[in-house]
C-alpha cells in the first residue's frame, strides 16, 4: 500500500510540474504508471478478501468445536442442584447451586451440626454427603442474656443485595458469610478485616490465624509469650506475674514486692524475681569460738575476738546475704557485681570463691587494687535458684587480718524475659 501511495503522489507530482516545467513525461509513460498503480491495488484488494475469508472459516470452526462441547457435557452445565432444606436453629451459607459448587452450613449458638457441614453439587445433581440439622447443646440449652456477642464489623452492602436479617449469634466466630456486590453482571466478594475468602463461590469468610501464619512465614515472634488466635485478630497473652505491655507485644515483669502483692512473714525480705517474688531470711553463721549479731536485714558482723582465740579470728569478720532476680539463657559472661575494700588496712587483697558452688556459672577476678567483681560464666537455664560464695581476704605479710564472705544466690526465671 505504501508504493501505491508513492507512484501515485510521484503521477501527481509529475503532473503538477508538466506547467511549470517543458520536459514532462508523455501520456504513454502516465498511462504505464497508472497501470502498475491498478494492479497494485487489485493484489491487496485480493489479499484483503482471502484474508476475511479465512477468519470467517476459524469462527465458524469455533463455533462448531464449542456446540459439540456443550453436546457431550449434557446438561449438567446450565442445570442445578434442588434447594437444600432450610436448616432449623441455622444458616446455609452459599447461593449458587450449579455444579462443582459449594454450600456450608453453620448453626446458631447453643447448637451444634449433625451431618455434613459442606455439601457439593455433583454432576448427577445431587448433593453429596448427608443433610444436616442442628441439635440443641444438653449443656448449654439457654443463652444467658448477659453473654456479650460481638457484632459483626461494618461492611458496605450495595442496596440491590440487602443481607438478611440475622443476629451474630447464629453464626461461628471464626466462619462468616461474606459481603458481595452484584454490579452489571459481575458479583464482587470481600471479608471482614482478619477473614479470608473461601469456597467455590466466594461466599464464605474464614478467620486468618495470625499466630499461625506469622510463626511460619516470619524470623521473629508476634508476641513475646503466647499468641492466641481470636476470631478476625489475636491476641498476646503473658504468663502469671507479667503484664502486657503497651505496645501489646511485650511481657513487663509485676513487681510483687512494691504492689503489695507479696506475703511474706515478719522478719523476711521480699526479693522481685521475673514472674514472682521470694520471701528471704538471712541466718548468721554459726562458728566455732565466733559469735554473730545482724546489723542489717541482710548483714552479719561478728563479734569482737579474743587476742588468743585463733579459731574465732579465722572466722569471717562480715557476712552479707546479696540476691538477685536474672532471665533464663541470658548472654554471658557479664560482671554481676563488685566487691570493694572500704579502706586498706594490709598490704594484700585477695578475692576468691568458697567451696564447689557455683563453679560451673561463677568466677570471681580482680579489676582494681581494692575491687573485685563476680562474672557470670555460662548462661543459667530456668527456672533454677543459683548460689555462689564470694570472700575478700584482707593480709599483712600474708598474715590474715580478715575475711568478709558474700553470699549470693541468683533466681533465674524460666522465661527468657
Amino acid at each position: 500500500m505504501k508504493e501505491c501511495i508513492f507512484v501515485v503522489a510521484f503521477c501527481v507530482c509529475q503532473l503538477s510540474l508538466c506547467y511549470a516545467q517543458t520536459d514532462c513525461p508523455s501520456s504513454v509513460e502516465l498511462q504505464n504508471a497508472l497501470r502498475q498503480v491498478h494492479k497494485l491495488l487489485t493484489a491487496h484488494e485480493t489479499s484483503y478478501i482471502q484474508s476475511l475469508r479465512n477468519l470467517r472459516k476459524k469462527l465458524n470452526l469455533l463455533k462448531n468445536n464449542t456446540t459439540k462441547a456443550g453436546v457431550k457435557g449434557g446438561s449438567n452445565s446450565t442445570a442445578t442442584c434442588p434447594v437444600p432444606e432450610t436448616l432449623a436453629n441455622g444458616r446455609r451459607l452459599g447461593g449458587v447451586l450449579a455444579v462443582g459448587h459449594e454450600v456450608h452450613f453453620l448453626c446458631g449458638a447453643g447448637y451444634e451440626l449433625v451431618g455434613s457441614q459442606t455439601r457439593t453439587c455433583q454432576e448427577s445433581l445431587r448433593w453429596s454427603g448427608q443433610q444436616p440439622h442442628c441439635r440443641r447443646q444438653a449443656d448449654s440449652s439457654v443463652t444467658s442474656p448477659t453473654t456479650p456477642v460481638s457484632p459483626l464489623r461494618s461492611a458496605t452492602l450495595s442496596p440491590t443485595t440487602p443481607a438478611p436479617p440475622l443476629p451474630s449469634a447464629s453464626l461461628s466466630d471464626f466462619v462468616r458469610a461474606s459481603r458481595c456486590i452484584h454490579l452489571q453482571g459481575s458479583t464482587h466478594c470481600t471479608c471482614e478485616g482478619g477473614f479470608a475468602l473461601t469456597g467455590t463461590d466466594n461466599s464464605i469468610c474464614t478467620d486468618i490465624d495470625e499466630c499461625e501464619l506469622y510463626r511460619r512465614t516470619q524470623s521473629v515472634r508476634l508476641c513475646m509469650h503466647n499468641c492466641l488466635n481470636t476470631a478476625g485478630s489475636y491476641r498476646c497473652v503473658c504468663p502469671t506475674g507479667y503484664i502486657l505491655g503497651r505496645d501489646g507485644h511485650s511481657c513487663q515483669d509485676v513487681n510483687e514486692c512494691e504492689t503489695s502483692q507479696q506475703s511474706c512473714a515478719h522478719g523476711k525480705v521480699c526479693v522481685n524475681t521475673y514472674g514472682g517474688y521470694e520471701c528471704v531470711e538471712a541466718k548468721c553463721p554459726h562458728f566455732r569460738n565466733a559469735t554473730y549479731v545482724k546489723t542489717s536485714p541482710l548483714r552479719c558482723e561478728r563479734n569482737p575476738c579474743m587476742a588468743w582465740d585463733k579459731a574465732c579470728l579465722q572466722a569471717p569478720s562480715s557476712v552479707s546475704f546479696h540476691y538477685m532476680a536474672v532471665v533464663s539463657n541470658m548472654s554471658a559472661p557479664r560482671v554481676l557485681f563488685r566487691v570493694s575494700a572500704a579502706r586498706l588496712l594490709g598490704d594484700t587483697l585477695r578475692f576468691g570463691l568458697l567451696g564447689n558452688r557455683g563453679q560451673r556459672h561463677f568466677s570471681v577476678q580482680r579489676s582494681s587494687q581494692t575491687t573485685g567483681q563476680l562474672l557470670l560464666v555460662a548462661p543459667p537455664h530456668g527456672p533454677a535458684t543459683l548460689h555462689a560464695e564470694v570472700e575478700m581476704s584482707e593480709l599483712e605479710k600474708r598474715k590474715l587480718l580478715g575475711r568478709y564472705v558474700t553470699k549470693v544466690t541468683l533466681f533465674v526465671s524460666p522465661y527468657a524475659f
